[in-house]
């Protein structure tokens, strides 16, 4: 019998190698699996290259990941916020290395490695340093710059609701870049509030199958004050 559920983050994050290259969907802190973020910190792996949209907010998530002294690279899009101040001190003081990519450019380049491509041709970047030692070639008139696929090794996104089987579905904005790093890593982890029977999420609204998971941890909401639950974008 399949089924991808696994008793909890720590027995889930096991198998993090150092080195490993790891993928953290998010938006900002939308989407962004925290819980698991604090579950790869403990867990201890070192000298990872992490891919995300940006370089960490505040003190929490990413931003803690950086802050412990665990991440070598970083490849992302915004590195620099006003509350970025863990990923400046370290970049200001060479403890780590910066892949600056432009977002479009991120994300086609995750989902190329999902879909099997080899490379794609792009006009972003062209003229610029961020095109230096990258093959270019004119294509009807207009010069476009070769970029290449971003694989990982793993892959930590967060979901809204999951099956044993690993089919995911996801709450508005929280979606961002969780399903494109599903399918561009060796194995994906993902978080949900929600795991259901198989066979009752509607077909049409699974946005990532289960193919592309290989686990699944259930989180709880977050409560607020009010006896409510709290729960990001």
């Amino acid at each position: 019998m399949i089924n991808k559920i696994s008793p909890s983050i720590e027995v889930a994050l096991a198998d993090v190698h150092d080195g490993a290259t790891v993928m953290i969907g998010g938006f900002g802190t939308a989407g962004l699996p925290n819980e698991l973020i604090d579950g790869l910190i403990a867990q201890g792996a070192k000298n990872l290259t992490i891919v995300n949209n940006n370089a960490g907010n505040g003190d929490t998530g990413l931003a803690a990941l950086l802050a412990a002294r665990r991440v070598r690279k970083i490849i992302c899009s915004f590195p620099r916020q006003a509350d970025s101040h863990h990923f400046d001190a370290l970049y200001r003081a060479g403890d780590i290395e910066l892949e600056l990519v432009p977002q479009g450019n991120l994300a086609e380049r995750i989902r190329a490695a999902g879909a099997g491509i080899g490379g794609f041709f792009t006009p972003t970047g062209y003229g610029t340093q961020l095109a230096e030692g990258k093959e270019t070639r004119e294509i009807n008139g207009r010069m476009y710059v070769l970029e290449s696929p971003i694989h990982a090794d793993f892959a930590l996104i967060r979901a809204e609701r999951g099956d044993r089987w690993g089919n995911l579905t996801y709450r508005m904005t929280a979606r961002n870049f969780g399903p494109v790093m599903a399918m561009a890593a060796k194995v994906t982890v993902a978080s949900v509030h929600d795991v259901v029977e198989l066979g009752s999420l509607d077909p049409e609204a699974v946005v990532t199958p289960g193919i592309f998971v290989q686990r699944i941890v259930q989180v709880p909401r977050v409560a607020t004050t009010g006896g409510g639950f709290k729960q990001a974008a």
